[in-house]
């Protein structure tokens, strides 16, 4: 194994992670395409419809296990703790496309050492 620098070396995990989340999601696909569609709008899940968000859930929640660092970063997030919750936890709502990148962004530097929420 070659020698990375630390400040790629997170980068890299993420996208590990992603890649396996992103196989599980074509499977997914391939066998959501052979049954019926349905008409009409349908609410997006968190869980078995959202793998990629499920890695990232799962990558987060491993990093939150300090005593207030979810609510450091439901305020760093501008979010009340109980929606931090049911994203991470909860399964009963997905993040805005705002939010994940933040959250991406404190992932990354919470991982790098520096912690935004503070």
């Amino acid at each position: 194994m070659l020698p990375t620098h630390p400040k790629i070396k997170v980068w890299l995990d993420l996208s590990t992670a992603f890649a396996l989340a992103a196989e599980a999601g074509a499977h997914r696909v391939q066998m959501a395409l052979h049954h019926r569609r349905q008409r009409g709008y349908r609410v997006r899940r968190a869980g078995h419809e959202s793998p990629m968000w499920t890695v990232c859930a799962k990558l987060l929640r491993a990093e939150l296990h300090r005593y207030g660092a979810k609510a450091r970063l439901a305020r760093y997030l501008g979010l009340p703790r109980q929606r931090l919750r049911d994203y991470l936890s909860g399964r009963l709502r997905l993040p805005d496309a705002e939010i994940t990148l933040r959250l991406l962004h404190w992932l990354a530097e919470y991982r790098a050492g520096r912690d935004l929420s503070l």
